[in-house]
């Protein structure tokens, strides 16, 4: 059954032989091909540009910095040895990770930074939607006195 799916894909009747498993290795081939292909950007080449992310996190790690290990721990780097680094997590309390262990590194002025953009961009947007909601009626309003006015002005000159 599959040799003759395969055969009709290539445009070859199933009498020839020969051809039709030529032709199946062929496609065997292509679909090995492509197969390969998905893995590679599915898999392979997201995973090479985390890694590349992180090992650039760990080398820019220094002093000061407030990190999150993987474990869920967060503090303050203090000291930053060759292939670990001293975490101060409280007053008197300092742990030693391996720098492998961190999962993130966690910057207060980024953070702040990014939040006050953040609010200014939200009540920007609010501000936005909220002033031709308000005009609107007013100019309704307006349109609506005059109509009242003018038929004021009329009932007096009737008087």
């Amino acid at each position: 059954m599959y040799s003759l799916i395969l055969a009709l894909g290539m445009g070859q009747t199933a009498s020839d032989g020969t051809a039709a498993a030529g032709g199946g290795m062929g496609m065997t081939l292509i679909t090995f091909a492509v197969i390969i292909l998905i893995f590679y950007f599915l898999i392979i080449r997201p995973q090479r540009k985390r890694d590349k992310e992180a090992k650039a996190m760990l080398a820019a790690i220094k002093k000061g910095d407030k990190i999150v290990t993987i474990g869920g721990i967060r503090g303050t780097v203090a000291v930053v040895k060759e292939s670990t680094v001293i975490v101060k997590v409280d007053d008197n309390t300092r742990i030693e990770f391996s720098k492998n262990a961190i999962s993130a590194v966690l910057n207060k002025k980024e953070e702040a930074a990014a939040e006050k953009s953040s609010k200014k961009a939200d009540k920007e947007k609010i501000e936005k939607v909220e002033k031709p909601a308000v005009e609107a009626p007013k100019a309704e309003e307006a349109k609506a006195e005059e109509p009242k006015a003018e038929s004021a002005a009329e009932e007096k000159a009737e008087n």
